[in-house]
């Protein structure tokens, strides 16, 4: 029953982490590799005008909270205006005002945007069926005509309306098309006309405006995209192609219509929109983007703690990760190391000395520490004293071995202070002890395995992927976790065992040979 407990109690905790590693990647779009570069656009919408008079009041649509995208900074530049922003029927505006304005003026709104998770959004808009087109003859019979051929070729709302838009769309359209077509300058005028021939047949239907985002362009042009409502939900369809579903690539910018600039007494003033495509750190979007959605998720994460903390901790994470690997090498394959962490602080050593130039000064001091050791049985010390003495000579022989590699021009050697004075002297202690008591041969070896150990975990920590892994879901951790406690059950037979004693499975392989018959009767009884 307790094995069983633990299987559960480490299922459940490898879930908890996997479950939180995958929201983070899938939902908060945290990179999993480091380096990532991810697509940023930058949306400028410039509006430009003569004013009539020296007080003038600008007014311009925002986008709000547009499906698919995530606008992380946004910026207002107008020169001598004041700002005031306003929420109006469900949308943002921003508003301009100056009390003397003379000759051309020029005001800007840039945003800075990033793709989001919306890829197919719902509109919670209530539907509402707009005003009926109001045509004279022949105008109004064609429009009846038109409709009904299009609901002969329908089977529901959705169908109806791109059966009606891929009439208008089509060059070679019907009489009543082309004769219905006549009034419409520009695709906001047709996209309007549709709706209102919708509303004829009781159809909720509404024009929304944007447009896509893709490569850097100047004068982008604000496009109308048609919605209609099914009884279910707002179904976006193409104007231009009758096709129905939302763009990818569509950035929402007014769903009111399409005055999104007023100039009080100006109609002769323009917006033009500008979006320029750039790549930015993955990592570093990722963090904006959750402080604009979300800021308690980064407040109470280790991004939120200071640039000196963070680097504290890209390295506490991984030593968990070197003990994994140490325990692995220890309990399965059967590498034999002097304590049980000793081999990970080394490796936290070999970060910053690299591997072969901290193996080398590793030795170099282990190896002069012995002899002094050595010659200190002579003098019969007691055990604290002695290891405070081991402790002072590890210090002064890595003095030395600065103050020698400084005068050599080795610039490496004066990276042996990085490494960890106490576990030095503790390992002279343990490797003396041990040749003590086993040989020198035993000794060696298991100064050899740590080394190996260290060696390992230096090179899977040093690695920038599982720095960057370990740092970005310290969730990770809970999944070594949950195998450490199946790995805490293990009790079977290590590799190196299997090899150790492969000559006595041989043996036990082989046939043995059958024993030996019994004599037979020699002597007989005469008869």
């Amino acid at each position: 029953m307790k094995k069983l407990q633990l299987y559960l109690l480490a299922a459940l905790i490898a879930i908890a982490g996997l479950a939180a590693i995958v929201y983070k990647w899938k939902v908060l779009n945290f990179p999993l590799q480091p380096a990532t570069e991810v697509e940023v656009w930058s949306v400028q919408a410039r509006v430009e005008f003569t004013p009539r008079r020296a007080a003038n009041k600008v007014n311009l649509l925002l986008p709000t909270n547009p499906p698919g995208f995530t606008i992380l900074d946004e910026r207002f530049i107008a020169r001598g205006y004041s700002l005031l922003e306003e929420v109006r029927r469900d949308e943002r505006e921003a508003q301009w005002t100056i009390r003397r304005a003379s000759g051309k003026q020029a005001l800007y709104y840039r945003a800075t945007v990033v793709r989001g998770q919306d890829a197919d959004p719902a509109f919670d808009d209530p539907p509402k069926v707009g005003p009926v087109a109001e045509l004279e003859e022949p105008w109004a019979t064609a429009a009846q005509t038109l409709l009904g051929q299009v609901r002969e070729g329908s089977a529901d709302i959705v169908t109806f309306a791109q059966e009606l838009v891929r009439r208008f769309s089509t060059d070679n359209g019907s009489q009543e098309v082309a004769l219905l077509s006549e009034r419409l300058q520009d695709p906001a005028e047709r996209a309007g006309f549709l709706v209102q021939l919708l509303s004829t047949r009781h159809i909720p239907a509404r024009v929304i405006y944007g447009f896509t985002l893709g490569d850097t362009h100047r004068d982008e042009a604000m496009l109308p995209w048609l919605q209609v409502h099914n009884g279910v939900r707002w179904a976006t369809i193409d104007p231009r192609s009758a096709a129905e579903g939302w763009p990818r690539d569509l950035f929402l910018w007014s769903r009111s219509g399409p005055d999104i600039l007023n100039v009080d007494d100006n109609p002769g003033a323009r917006v033009e929109y500008t979006v320029s495509r750039n790549l930015a750190d993955a990592m570093a979007v990722a963090e904006r983007r959750l402080e604009v959605q979300n800021a308690n998720l980064v407040n109470y994460s280790l991004l939120s703690l200071p640039l000196q903390a963070q680097e504290v901790y890209r390295t506490l994470l991984l030593v968990p990760l070197g003990a994994f690997i140490m325990l692995v090498l220890r309990n399965l394959v059967g590498v034999k190391t002097y304590g049980t962490f000793m081999p990970v602080l080394i490796a936290l050593a070999f970060r910053e000395t690299a591997l072969v130039a901290g193996i080398v000064l590793f030795v170099v001091v282990i190896g002069l520490g012995l002899l002094v050791r050595f010659y200190m049985e002579r003098l019969r010390l007691l055990l604290v004293p002695r290891l405070t003495a081991i402790l002072i000579i590890v210090v002064l022989l890595m003095a030395a071995v600065s103050v020698v590699s400084n005068r050599l021009g080795v610039e490496v050697g004066l990276s042996v202070a990085l490494f960890p004075m106490v576990i030095m002297a503790m390992t002279i202690e343990r490797i003396s002890i041990a040749w003590d008591e086993r040989g020198g041969g035993s000794a060696l070896r298991e100064a050899v395995g740590t080394l190996l150990v260290a060696a390992l975990a230096y090179l899977v920590m040093s690695w920038d992927p599982i720095e960057h892994f370990v740092f970005v879901f310290p969730e990770a951790l809970l999944v070594l976790l949950a195998l450490t406690l199946v790995l805490g059950r293990y009790s079977g037979y290590r590799l190196s065992e299997l090899f150790r004693f492969r000559n006595l499975a041989r043996e036990s392989e082989q046939p043995r040979d059958p024993p030996p018959a019994p004599p037979a009767d020699s002597g007989s009884v005469a008869g």
